[in-house]
């Protein structure tokens, strides 16, 4: 996949963060790891091994929603939407990310008392660790919220007058020729 651009600050931002948040996967293997290793072979589990990936896992889920928004990546019905033309395009565009800012703001609306008590208590998880998962959690998503707001006006701005582009769904898979660099003759896909 070849990333797209990045147009503007809110960009720059969800990108560099994202850059930051893909090495959160690699923690939780290790801290699975570690915990595997803990309590079958040393027979001494640990505490606080799956509070903390869960913990980890919601920013995870957190982060990659938002680089998915930057990447546009998102569901879209492109056999639907690339035979559209442009002013149909654009008015999709404008209810989509009316619907996307509606949704965040209704959420953000809803949940900003629950989250802020959970905050203000310091809200923890309730097992023998105790971390205060709920309390950073909480307010996590409505930022992220608000950060995809702000990730999906600064599309649409971005998009609004850039060259249509198409999805091709050939370009996800690879059909070998019959002179391949390698010099190996091969029967192409379909023959």
């Amino acid at each position: 996949m070849v990333e797209h651009e990045k147009t503007g600050p809110v960009d720059w931002i969800v990108w560099g963060f994202s850059r930051i948040a893909m090495w959160a996967p690699a923690f939780v293997v290790a801290i699975m790891f570690y915990e595997v290793i803990m309590r079958y072979i040393f027979v001494a589990p640990t505490l606080w091994v799956n509070e903390m990936s869960l913990w980890v896992a919601g920013g995870i889920y957190l982060s990659a929603g938002l680089y998915a928004m930057q990447q546009r990546s998102h569901i879209r019905i492109t056999l639907i939407y690339d035979a559209c033309p442009r002013w149909l395009r654009r008015s999709f565009d404008v209810i989509s990310t009316l619907c996307i800012l509606t949704f965040a703001f209704v959420l953000i609306w809803g949940g900003y008392g629950e989250a802020y008590d959970k905050l203000m208590r310091w809200e923890t998880f309730g097992t023998a660790w105790d971390p205060p998962i709920p309390a950073t959690l909480k307010p996590a998503i409505l930022f992220a919220l608000l950060v995809l707001s702000c990730q999906a006006i600064s599309n649409l701005i971005a998009d609004w007058n850039a060259d249509p582009q198409s999805e091709d769904p050939a370009e996800d898979f690879y059909i070998p020729t019959e002179d391949q660099p390698d010099g190996n003759t091969r029967k192409p896909a379909g023959r």
